[in-house]
């Protein structure tokens, strides 16, 4: 997927895009089913006696769905990273976030770079809307623009028993009012800066989900600051990098694709 003059300024102006129609029809309906069988077999639906991450987040989903992997290696959203982090390209994370009906747990102001410190700042994420997500259901809000104040330290909430508990890093914010909700319809994806400020509402519906798969591409030599700068282990998707362990990284996942 290329990207317009328009929308490259429009990102660099206020740190986030909404692309339309990313996945649409039986391919959507195809990954949604995939996501949900993988879902299924390790959690139910929300329970208020579980913690967030048992309720809202399995990591690896494209270890779990052919679709996915294919979607995650070689989909509409490698060449948005092309175009916005750079030609060297690696998967950094991939993960269902979802906020089932009857989650009405809100979820901070944050930065996704808080949550995994990367090295070179360029990473992004995105969220593909597997149902509409809006107000009611917990659609995601951000601060346009508050990428360009960079990285909010948290490093004193990142200890190794914080981050396996699931740490806290949310913000505080100066300009609350001046958040926008970022509404997708099925389909639809949100690309954020990693130092983007963002957060989510519960959902209040209750008859509706509000179902993402989160992608996040990162620089092929990004490091993580938080572990020593060690390289961030994820598959290679463009371009070269110096790591070799990058670079050799789930190989075994893109032969099963081209043999699948």
């Amino acid at each position: 997927m290329k990207l317009t003059s328009q929308q490259l300024e429009r990102f660099t102006e206020d740190g986030y895009l909404v692309l339309k129609r990313v996945l649409s029809g039986e391919r959507l309906a195809k990954l949604t089913e995939e996501c949900m069988s993988a879902w299924f077999a390790e959690k139910e639906d929300f329970d208020p006696e579980a913690t967030w991450l048992q309720n809202s987040l399995l990591p690896d989903i494209h270890h779990r769905s052919r679709l996915v992997r294919d979607y995650y290696f070689d989909g509409p959203l490698v060449g948005v990273a092309e175009h916005l982090v750079g030609p060297n390209i690696k998967g950094a994370t991939s993960q269902l976030t979802f906020k089932l009906k009857g989650n009405i747990k809100p979820f901070g102001w944050h930065q996704d770079n808080g949550y995994g410190q990367l090295d070179p700042a360029t990473a992004i994420s995105t969220l593909t809307a597997l149902d509409d997500a809006d107000i009611e259901n917990g659609c995601l809000w951000v601060l346009p623009g508050s990428h360009q104040a960079g990285q909010v330290d948290v490093s004193d909430r990142l200890s190794t028993e914080a981050k396996a508990a699931g740490a806290d890093l949310s913000v505080e914010v100066d300009r609350e009012s001046d958040a926008v909700p970022v509404q997708l319809s099925a389909g639809d994806a949100a690309v954020l800066h990693c130092h983007l400020l963002h957060r989510s509402e519960g959902n209040l519906s209750t008859d509706r989900d509000r179902r993402i798969l989160f992608l996040r591409y990162a620089d092929a030599d990004a490091v993580e600051v938080y572990n020593a700068r060690q390289p961030r282990l994820g598959p290679l998707l463009r371009g070269k990098t110096r790591y070799p362990e990058v670079a050799a990284f789930e190989r075994e996942l893109f032969a099963e694709n081209e043999t699948s």
